[in-house]
C-alpha cells in the first residue's frame, strides 16, 4: 500500500473507530462504571477489568469476527444454520434495538439531562419527551449511509471532550478517599454490569451499519476492509478503556455521596460535586450526545436487519418509525424498571451470543457446524439453570463449585462440552 493509500487507512480507521466508539457508548456505558467503582472500592480496577472484557473487548472482537465471515446474518446462518443463526440473531436485534437498550437511551437522557433540571415538576414529561427523543433519532436515521460520518465525524468527539473534561477533574480533585469495596465479588459485578450495556449484542447489530457506511463499503472486499475493521476496533478499545476507567475510579472516590443511590443518581451527584451547575450542564451535553448516537445506531442497525430477514417486504423507513414507536412507549416505564427487566433476559441470552462471537474468531480452523450449535446450546442451557439459582429457584443444586463462577462465567465449561458433544457428532457422521 502506498503512503497515501497509508494515511486513507489511518484517517478511515480513526473515524469508524469514533462511529463504534460513539455507538457502544450510550446509556449504560455512563450509568454503570461508576456504581462498579463505588461497590468495588479499592479493588475498582479488577472490576474495571472484569467490565472491559465483558464489554469493550468482546464486543469489538465480535464486530470483527461477524464482519470477517460476511456479516451477521451470514456469519449465523453459516455456523448455526439458518434457523439457529436467525434465532440468535433475532434474540440480540430485539433485546439490544427494540426492547431494553434502545428505550434505556431515551429513559437515561431524561433522568440525567432532563429531570435535574425539573425536580417534582418532572413528573409525567417523560412520555412527550420520549416522544421527541424520538424523532430526533428518526431524522438522523434517515439516511443509513450516513450514519457512520455523523457519528463518527461529528458527534464523538464533542462526546470525547466532555467526558475527558470531566474525568480529569474527578483525578485532580477527588471527591473523597477510596474506601475497602462494599462487594465482595467485584469481577462478577464487573462482568455482570458488561452484560448490562448490551455491547457484546452490538457485534450483530453494528456489523451492519459498518459494512453499509460509505466510508467501510468503498474498500473492496477482503484484506483491505479487514485491516480498516481491525485498526478501528482497537481504536474503539483504546478509547473506551480510557472512558471507563476514569468513571470507575470517579466512581470509587464517590462513597462518602451516599452508597444507595441509583445509577443515575449516582452520576449526577458526581458531576455536582466535581464540577457544581456547569457540570450539570456538562454532563447533559455528553448524556445527549451519547444517547442519541447510539440510539440512531441501534435504530438503523433493528431496521436493517428486519428489513433483510424479511427480504424486504417491509421497508426500511417503515421498519425505522416502528422502531421508535415501540421505543417510545417502553422508555414510558422508567429507566429503574428497563434495567430491573432487562436483567433476567440478558444473563440467559449473553452466554450462547459470545460463544459464537469467540468461536467465530477461529472460523477458518472450525469448520464443522455441529462444534458451534453444541456450544452455544451448552452456553444457554448453562445459562437457563444458572438464572434459576441465582433467583433461588435452583437452591438444591450446589453451583459455586464451577470453574469461573464468581467471575459469573459458570456457564463456561458447559459451553466448552456442548461443543466437544458437536465435535464427537460431526466426527462420527463423518
Amino acid at each position: 500500500m502506498d503512503a497515501q493509500g497509508t494515511r486513507s487507512l489511518g484517517k478511515d480507521s480513526v473515524i469508524v473507530g469514533f462511529a463504534l466508539f460513539a455507538m457502544f457508548f450510550g446509556a449504560g456505558n455512563l450509568i454503570f462504571p461508576p456504581t462498579l467503582g463505588q461497590q468495588s472500592g479499592q479493588l475498582w480496577p479488577w472490576g474495571f477489568i472484569g467490565f472491559l472484557i465483558a464489554d469493550a473487548v468482546l464486543s469489538c472482537v465480535g464486530v470483527y469476527a461477524v464482519n470477517a465471515v460476511g456479516g451477521p446474518q451470514h456469519a449465523f446462518n453459516r455456523v448455526l444454520g439458518r434457523v439457529g443463526g436467525t434465532i440468535l440473531g433475532t434474540a440480540a436485534i430485539l433485546c439490544l434495538c427494540v426492547l431494553f437498550a434502545m428505550p434505556r437511551t431515551a429513559a437515561t437522557t431524561f433522568e440525567l439531562s432532563v429531570a435535574p433540571y425539573l425536580g417534582d415538576s418532572a413528573q409525567g414529561l417523560l412520555a412527550p419527551f420520549s416522544i421527541a427523543f424520538f424523532v430526533v433519532v428518526y431524522l438522523l436515521a434517515c439516511r443509513k449511509s450516513r450514519v457512520v460520518d455523523i457519528i463518527g465525524k461529528f458527534f464523538t468527539p464533542t462526546l470525547v471532550i466532555c467526558i475527558v473534561v470531566l474525568i480529569v477533574a474527578g483525578i485532580v480533585h477527588p471527591i473523597g478517599p477510596i474506601e475497602a469495596p462494599l462487594s465482595s465479588t467485584v469481577f462478577q459485578e464487573g462482568v455482570r454490569a458488561g452484560y448490562q450495556t448490551m455491547d457484546v449484542l452490538g457485534a450483530a447489530a453494528f456489523s451492519l451499519i459498518i459494512l453499509d457506511s460509505a466510508i467501510v463499503s468503498k474498500r473492496p472486499e477482503g484484506p483491505q476492509r479487514l485491516k480498516l475493521l481491525a485498526s478501528a476496533s482497537i481504536c474503539a478499545v483504546a478509547m473506551l478503556a480510557i472512558v471507563y476507567g476514569g468513571l470507575t475510579y470517579l466512581g470509587a472516590t464517590s462513597l462518602e455521596l451516599g452508597s444507595n443511590l441509583s445509577q443515575a443518581a449516582l452520576l449526577v451527584s458526581i458531576v455536582k460535586a466535581l464540577l457544581g451547575n456547569v457540570g450539570m450542564v456538562l454532563l447533559s451535553i455528553i448524556v445527549l450526545l451519547a444517547c442519541v448516537t447510539t440510539a440512531v445506531a441501534l435504530v438503523s442497525s433493528a431496521a436493517d436487519f428486519f428489513n433483510e430477514l424479511l427480504e424486504n417486504r417491509i421497508s426500511y423507513n417503515a421498519l425505522l418509525i416502528a422502531d421508535c414507536v415501540i421505543g417510545a412507549l417502553i422508555c414510558d416505564i422508567g429507566l429503574d424498571a428497563i434495567i430491573r427487566f432487562a436483567d433476567p433476559v440478558l444473563a440467559i441470552v449473553y452466554p450462547p451470543f459470545i460463544t459464537v462471537v469467540v468461536l467465530l474468531m477461529f472460523h477458518r480452523h472450525i469448520k464443522r457446524k455441529r462444534i458451534y450449535q453444541g456450544a452455544a446450546i451448552g452456553a444457554f442451557v448453562a445459562a437457563v439453570v444458572l438464572s434459576l439459582s441465582d433467583a433461588g429457584m435452583l437452591t438444591a443444586l450446589p453451583l459455586n463449585w464451577l470453574p469461573f463462577y464468581s467471575m459469573g462465567l459458570g456457564w463456561i465449561v458447559f459451553a466448552v462440552l456442548g461443543g466437544l458433544i458437536g465435535w464427537a457428532v460431526e466426527r462420527k457422521r463423518i
